[in-house]
């Protein structure tokens, strides 16, 4: 069921199951280009069991995509994530979010970990920590942002899917890739260049000594052939006291759509197993 919700004069569209389950749902935060249909499989998968909840980003899919860089920067992204769990009327949620959305994600619960249960991030970062990569990354973002405004939504989607980053997503069927394809299209090319300026790796504030203070149970995923986001996963960890790595082979950057079966059912488990956890030890203190 798709909704729109006025959350802090921004527009927001969530699509949910229907019916209720007894733990905290589960947040699904989309990567660049993406939108919550891109977690319709994983919402289906897991449905009978984890009440889901996915969430068009700022500037993606049928959420507005404003002019002004007000909604689009981390700190009021975060704080629309906010208001809208509470027009949801969702004290706590377990939280899962991939690339952009996994560092919009741990944004959010370094901000309000009282409201996450679990956390779990897919191919994502802290951030750079590194002043003058970070400024490199900006400028870069803006050159980026600037095509995608001068030459439009195909040329860029075209741009976009040769990125190395992505080569590992060849392997997948062709309708796959045109369904992904077609989602991104979709996309404004207004409110993904804004995005590349709000929320872009360069522009959000680096967590990396944060990562020590989350309370919560936290689930690092990256694919095999990502090399550099296994490794980002494999120091964030060293930093993370509750925290299981999940390294997934023959897959990239985008695990869940390269192999799904085995995102969802690490997912799963984890969930299950942060729940039994948390039942534990609230018994303990009876």
């Amino acid at each position: 069921m798709r909704t729109r919700y006025a959350v802090n004069g921004l527009a927001v569209s969530v699509v949910s199951d229907s019916g209720e389950r007894a733990a905290p749902p589960l947040l699904l935060l989309h990567g660049f280009t993406g939108a919550a249909a891109t977690w319709g499989d994983v919402q289906a998968e897991l449905g009978s069991d984890i009440a889901c909840i996915a969430v068009d980003l700022v500037g993606h899919g049928e959420t507005e995509h404003p002019s002004s860089l007000d909604h689009y920067r981390m700190p009021a992204a975060v704080a629309d994530l906010a208001t809208l769990l509470d027009l949801l009327g969702l004290p706590r949620v377990a939280l899962l979010g991939y690339s952009m959305g996994g560092r919009t994600a741990l944004q959010f619960a370094v901000a309000h970990p009282e409201r996450v249960s679990a956390l779990l991030l897919e191919s994502a970062s802290p951030g750079i920590a590194d002043p003058a990569e970070r400024a490199a990354r900006v400028q870069s973002d803006e050159a980026l942002a600037e095509r995608i405004e001068r030459d439009g939504i195909r040329a860029f989607v075209r741009e976009w899917e040769t990125l190395p980053l992505f080569r590992s997503q060849a392997r997948l069927p062709a309708a796959i890739r045109e369904a992904q394809r077609a989602q991104r299209l979709q996309n404004s090319p207004l409110g993904l260049a804004n995005s590349l300026r709000g929320m872009g790796a360069g522009a959000q504030q680096p967590l990396w000594p944060a990562l020590a203070t989350l309370p919560m149970p936290v689930l690092l995923m990256a694919g095999e052939e990502d090399r550099k986001y296994v490794g980002l996963a494999r120091a964030m960890a060293e930093r993370v006291r509750d925290v299981r790595v999940v390294v997934v082979p023959e897959a990239g950057h985008t695990v869940h759509l390269e192999q799904p079966a085995v995102f969802t059912a690490a997912v799963g488990d984890f969930l299950q197993t942060a729940g039994l956890a948390k039942a534990r030890q609230e018994g303990s203190r009876l």
